[in-house]
């Protein structure tokens, strides 16, 4: 490895970071990103800090190697059939990083619909996995544009269930609720506050509270002197760009500020 110039990580790789630090010290879970940087910040994860981490290959696989984006795992460690995914997803065995068309203060996320249900004015993915995700195993979300369209003060649609519902919902929907963090191209958030509200916890360089403030549709919860998300180390960004993703494909997720 030879050395890198930190002061030089672009604001995709602090997002990338950002994203692995969702998975530290997860044990022998299966990672499930969804979208380029969560993959790239699953296989930082699995490289440094967490490597009993499990990955798959996208499709049917458990992955034994690391692969770079783009290219199949060059060792296969197991057989995950769709069955078997659901049976980890159930057991609560599964970390998964999903995306959100919507997100409101509770962490409710809505991927199904945009406007009324009896007339929407735009068809998206459909509730898919989500309300299982969300009360079974750790839930986190990326979302690589920050903004108030996003970042909404009520879902049209509840597909992951925040925490205001999974209370009202009893301990059937709350004993295993988690979404640990919430990671945009702005900063990191977080629940943990009394009424389980969103937080800011760590803007990415470059990032003003201000900025984050008018980017969002609801108030936050901002802490006194918020930090910085923490910067990559010399080897975390030589993984990142020689070894994960040469191609550089996080830049076109999150493009050079």
């Amino acid at each position: 490895m030879t050395g890198v110039d930190t002061a030089a990580a672009t604001r995709a790789e602090y997002c990338v970071v950002a994203c692995a630090e969702s998975w530290r010290d997860a044990g022998e879970v299966l990672a499930s990103p969804m979208g380029t940087v969560p993959t790239i910040g699953a296989r930082l994860a699995k490289l440094t800090f967490s490597p009993d981490l499990l990955l798959t290959d996208g499709e049917a696989f458990l992955a034994g190697d690391t692969p770079a984006l783009g290219t199949p795992p060059g060792v296969v460690e197991g057989w995950l059939p769709y069955r078997q995914h659901l049976a980890l997803v159930a057991t609560g065995r599964r970390h998964v990083m999903m995306g959100a068309s919507q997100l409101d203060r509770y962490g409710n996320q809505n991927i199904s619909c945009i406007g009324d249900w009896s007339r929407p004015t735009r068809q998206l993915l459909g509730v898919r996995g989500a309300p299982v995700n969300t009360l079974n195993n750790p839930t986190s979300y990326w979302v690589p544009r920050h903004s108030a369209r996003v970042f909404v003060e009520r879902v049209d649609m509840v597909c992951g269930v925040g925490h205001d519902r999974a209370a009202a919902a009893g301990p059937t929907a709350s004993r295993y609720h988690r979404i640990p963090d919430v990671v945009s191209d702005l900063g990191v958030f977080d629940f943990e506050t009394a009424d389980r509200t969103m937080r800011l916890r760590s803007l990415h360089p470059g990032v003003t509270v201000e900025q984050v403030v008018d980017a969002t549709g609801f108030p936050l919860t901002i802490p006194a002197g918020v930090p910085f998300t923490r910067e990559p180390t010399d080897e975390e960004l030589w993984l990142v760009r020689e070894v994960i993703d040469p191609k550089a494909l996080r830049h076109r997720e999150v493009p050079h500020e």
